[in-house]
């Protein structure tokens, strides 16, 4: 079971790096740079995982999910947004196949 509240701490700590030194906070720089820089990390991040994914190697593929998740709490939280959207997101999705919950995206 995932630890929710690392994450909550996690994005506690991401929030108040927002408008904080560039010089002194990786994050804050990240923030600074706005939502391409953001959007590079998360994309670099996620490369990196698929390149460990087809490595094998499954400790790397962990170590790169992990960036994956962080640099997408950076992106949520320049858009206004926390780790408590993306888990009412996974609630309201529990138990609907991913078909069907596809398929309401899409339609209309």
């Amino acid at each position: 079971m995932i630890d929710i509240e690392v994450l909550h701490r996690v994005s506690e700590t991401i929030a108040s790096r927002k408008g904080g030194d560039p010089a002194s906070s990786y994050v804050a720089g990240l923030f600074h740079k706005g939502t391409d820089a953001i959007c590079k990390k998360v994309a670099e991040e996620t490369a990196e995982t698929i390149m460990a994914a087809k490595d094998k190697d499954l400790l790397h593929v962990v170590w790169e999910v992990t960036d994956v998740w962080f640099h997408s709490l950076v992106l949520l939280h320049h858009f206004g947004l926390s780790v408590d959207d993306v888990l009412a997101e996974f609630r309201r999705r529990e138990g609907v196949s991913g078909i069907d919950e596809k398929k309401s995206r899409t339609a209309g």
